[in-house]
């Protein structure tokens, strides 16, 4: 039981409304709180079934990202995203280096690679490079987020914006395809119960993984050359709040060394990147009991050295990461059988620990407690030593390389006072890499041939869901990942807000508000103008992309947007172009499209630092769009 037909469309638009207000109003709010309490609205009173509400449960779309978020993660927990930022950068040393490597590179990954597992992946790397190159990370992270974004527009499954949109086509001509008006009746304002014409509904198929980028990609170039010469100018220099705080740090002394199968032999220290490392110092290199102090640019990685270092935590784990490079205290087989299931926990020795007084070889940690001692800390003094013949004291701070359940064993242990997690220390398995980036490779070959089956054998196999969800469950069954860390990479707040918004536009449509905003914008504008309505379209997402958030604006407006060109008599297919386009491309705000977020905080970035940079890049995206989608898909072709 519901309120009456008649006040469906008034509830829907009053609640649409409502949601963009308050997410105005309170910044704060959780965006996907807020669109379930919304659906909940529309829901109970009517406007639209509980089957329609939680259809978005089923959608493809937030089971093809679910599924994309975990291939990331994958791809990650194997070091192949550490590979790539580290030669994401190369040997620039200047800015505008730093921004033409950039750009290539992320252009092409972001297309084929979910923009927000993007950003993660890359952001770490570049604010390492700015450190050791004193730069600002203010001046690369917001171009790092629009080159993302950029590039994400060049194929289908590059944003999740895209794969929205798809996922609302397929369910409306899934739904329409039983009951089809002829294409030559009149068409009315559509009330809710009448179905799109058969030629409007094969307009209205999804979009082709390349399909995208006929306007993309010229979208993609256009915006990549604003940004290298605008960018420069008008980025703001702020000091790294990170690296003023760097000197007040732990600093730890650290042992490593060098395996075998370590890349970085043969490799100088400062072809290595080992000469500039932010907040760690190599002190020497100790081989086969020659010392080489200090370790020159130029010396040369061997096998079996031992390199000294002194420094900060969130570098000596960025050391971790690198594969061959393992504490002294592990022996070459546990490094390689036991070093992706360990992980990197501080401990502070207590007054009444049996450890007191004896050498970190002596204590045998292997053997006490199955863990290995990375590094050492004593607050006020700055150790020399090698860490094997460091006489532990009450306090010392000690970097250990545990097991997985060292914390929960050892956490009411007097023999330490504090013991906990370091951040950011997840363990790669180096040796999954190549499983890794051949099931991510099947994934992208999977996705493109079900494209093309999806025109001719619709089915299980041309549906990108499956495939996503299908490659993720191999991540995890080949242990390139574990189960939690793949609960781990769903993003819940994203993925609800995605359902919710779902079935607002759903209401929307359902109730016939959609189609009589969209008599009234033709009415306005006038049918005869249809360039004029694919601009009032494309304007109208763009504004609302900024003010919320992507994915929900191209849930809400794509029915709106529909309405429009049946209304208008006019092809849909470039005002889906053009929606899609208009939700992907958010460079103004923070708020519109979540890297731009990741990046506010690291980048020290203000509101108004988005719109300074964002706005003339917004422009010419725009005039490049709205110039080439008519081209591709003329507006009268039905």
């Amino acid at each position: 039981m519901g309120l009456p037909a008649a006040a469906h469309p008034w509830i829907a638009v009053a609640v649409t409304v409502t949601v963009f207000v308050i997410l105005q109003v309170r910044r704060g709010v959780p965006t996907d709180l807020l669109f379930l309490t919304a659906l909940l609205v529309v829901t109970l009173t009517g406007v639209i079934s509980p089957q329609e509400a939680l259809a978005g449960f089923a959608n493809p779309a937030p089971i093809a990202i679910a599924g994309l978020l975990i291939v990331a993660a994958g791809l990650r927990s194997s070091g192949a995203l550490d590979l790539l930022g580290s030669r994401l950068l190369g040997k620039a040393r200047t800015e505008r280096q730093a921004l033409w490597r950039l750009a290539p590179t992320l252009l092409v990954a972001s297309a084929f690679t979910l923009n927000t597992a993007l950003v993660a992946m890359t952001m770490p790397a570049v604010i390492d490079w700015c450190r050791r190159q004193n730069i600002s990370p203010s001046r690369l992270l917001l171009p790092l987020s629009y080159l993302i974004i950029l590039g994400g527009v060049c194929t289908v499954i590059g944003t999740s914006t895209t794969l929205v949109v798809n996922g609302l086509l397929r369910e409306e001509q899934q739904k329409h395809s039983q009951a089809l008006v002829a294409p030559s009746e009149t068409r009315p304002l559509r009330e809710p119960d009448v179905k799109w014409s058969s030629a409007f509904l094969d307009r209205m198929r999804p979009i082709e993984l390349f399909e995208l980028g006929l306007v993309g990609l010229p979208c993609a170039l256009a915006g990549t050359a604003v940004l290298l010469v605008i960018a420069p100018k008008l980025l703001p220099k702020r000091i790294d709040i990170v690296e003023q705080m760097g000197e007040q740090r732990r600093e730890y002394l650290v042992e490593l060394q060098v395996q075998p199968t370590c890349p970085l032999i043969g490799q100088t220290i400062e072809e290595a990147g080992l000469r500039h490392l932010p907040g760690l110092f190599l002190v020497e290199i100790d081989r086969a009991g020659e010392v080489l102090t200090p370790a020159a640019p130029r010396d040369v990685i061997r096998a079996q050295d031992q390199l000294v270092f002194t420094g900060i935590v969130s570098t000596i784990v960025d050391l971790e990461k690198i594969p061959g490079l393992v504490a002294v205290s592990e022996t070459a087989s546990e490094a390689a059988t036991t070093r992706e299931q360990r992980n990197l926990i501080e401990v502070v020795l207590s007054h009444t620990s049996p450890l007191i007084h004896s050498t970190v070889r002596e204590a045998q940690f292997r053997q006490r407690y199955n863990a290995a001692v990375v590094a050492v800390h004593r607050n006020g003094d700055r150790l020399t030593n090698k860490i094997g013949n460091i006489l532990l004291e009450p306090g010392d701070t000690l970097l250990l390389q545990t097991g997985g359940d060292f914390v929960h064993t050892y956490r009411n242990s007097t023999d330490f006072y504090l013991i906990s997690r370091v951040e950011g220390t997840e363990p790669r398995r180096h040796h999954k890499l190549p499983i890794a980036i051949g099931l991510f490779a099947l994934g992208m070959a999977w996705i493109i041939l079900g494209g093309w089956w999806q025109a001719t054998a619709p089915g299980s196999f041309a549906t990108p869901g499956i495939a996503a969800l299908t490659i993720a469950a191999l991540m995890v069954l080949t242990r390139c990942l574990r189960m939690a860390e793949a609960r781990a990479a769903l993003d819940l707040q994203v993925l609800l807000t995605i359902v919710a918004a779902l079935g607002l536009g759903r209401a929307l449509l359902t109730s016939g508000a959609a189609h009589r905003i969209a008599a009234s914008l033709v009415d306005l504008v006038g049918a005869e103008h249809p360039l004029l309505l694919l601009l009032t379209i494309y304007v109208l997402g763009l504004v609302f992309t900024e003010m919320v958030t992507n994915n929900a604006v191209a849930a809400i407006l794509l029915p709106i947007a529909l309405a429009v060109a049946w209304t208008g008599d006019l092809d849909p297919r470039p005002f889906i172009i053009a929606i899609t386009l208009a939700a992907s491309l958010s460079f103004i705000t923070p708020i519109g499209y979540q890297t731009n977020l990741m990046v506010m905080g690291p980048g020290g970035y203000r509101p108004g630092d988005y719109l300074k940079c964002g706005l003339p890049l917004a422009v010419i995206v725009g005039i490049t769009a709205l110039a080439l989608i008519p081209w591709w898909w003329p507006l009268r072709s039905i």
